[in-house]
């Protein structure tokens, strides 16, 4: 069941959903807006020019209110909220229509798992001809919460638990469990 802005209010209020910062007309009747941070990675360049998902990635992290996304570049960006989603409750990110009529792609994934906190990492793309301005505080997108039928048996504890700023991919934690 996806969550009303009545729900979301009362589940705010009662400190069980927690956004923060977070004004009060970001509640959207079925949604809460996200704004984008001022946190901005891009994978460095390797000498091989291959990623590997064996090793840990490198990459840049660049701290500023304003980002200039070029034509064809990918760049991970992070939400200004933080967010802590009680066992019961799953969110999807979702993009903004006015900002794909741009050429902007953005994803994450599209998940937030019940139990997770921290920012959330974007995925952001440049599908355009011409560079695209991208300023923190900017509306970026929108969760959409979505109630379980029953807590989780095991809420989120992932690699991805409690992060800040816009964090690059740990795909290389999975080959070490596996070892």
């Amino acid at each position: 069941m996806i969550l009303s802005d009545k729900t979301l209010f009362e589940m705010i209020e009662a400190d069980t959903l927690q956004i923060s910062p977070l004004e009060k007309h970001q509640i959207q009747p079925a949604s809460v807006d996200i704004r984008l941070g001022n946190t901005f990675s891009i994978v460095e360049d390797l000498p091989s020019g291959i990623i590997n998902l064996e090793d840990e990635i490198p990459y840049k992290t660049i701290v500023t209110d304003t980002y200039i996304l070029l034509p064809n570049q990918f760049v991970l960006a992070t939400t200004m909220e933080y967010f802590h989603l009680p066992d019961d409750l799953t969110a999807f990110v979702e993009g903004r229509s006015s900002l794909g009529r741009m050429g902007l792609f953005i994803q994450n994934a599209g998940w937030v798992d019940p139990g997770f906190h921290g920012e959330i990492t974007l995925e952001l793309y440049n599908a355009n001809r011409c560079a695209i301005e991208l300023k923190a505080g900017r509306r970026i997108g929108q969760l959409v919460f979505a109630k379980m039928d029953s807590p989780a048996i095991h809420p989120y504890q992932g690699k991805y638990q409690g992060q800040k700023g816009a964090t690059g991919s740990r795909v290389y934690l999975d080959m070490e469990k596996q070892r």
